[in-house]
C-alpha cells in the first residue's frame, strides 16, 4: 500500500493511491482509512470513493476489482484541507490491516 501526495496547493491537494498484493488474488476490493485532519474528498478517479466523517471508504471502479497475486490496483482523488495535511495512520483492505509504505 503506498499513499502519495503528488501535488499541494493553498486549500487543496491530490494523492496517488496504490494498493500492492502480496498474497493471494482479490477480487473486489474495498479500503478504508481515516484522515487525521480536516480533509474533504471532492473528486476521484479509478475508484468510488464515499466520505463519513474523517473514515473514508473506497471501492473499485468496476474495471479495476480483480488483481492477481503480485499485481497492484492504483486511484487517485483531489481533497480540500485547511489545516495540517498528514497521511493516513491505517489502512484496511477488505477488513484486513494492511501496511502502508
Amino acid at each position: 500500500m503506498a499513499y502519495k501526495i503528488s501535488s499541494q496547493w493553498q486549500g487543496g491537494f491530490n494523492a496517488d493511491v496504490t494498493i500492492n498484493v502480496t498474497g493471494a488474488a482479490v477480487s473486489g476490493w474495498t479500503l478504508t482509512f481515516s484522515f487525521a485532519g480536516d480533509q474533504r474528498v471532492s473528486n476521484a478517479w479509478n475508484a468510488k470513493v464515499t466520505q463519513n466523517g474523517k473514515q473514508v471508504t473506497v471501492t473499485d471502479g468496476g474495471w479495476n476489482g480483480g488483481i492477481p497475486a503480485g499485481g497492484s490496483a492504483s486511484f487517485g482523488f483531489t481533497a480540500s484541507v485547511s489545516g495540517t495535511n498528514g497521511p493516513p495512520a491505517a489502512f484496511t483492505l477488505n477488513g484486513a490491516q494492511c501496511s502502508a509504505a
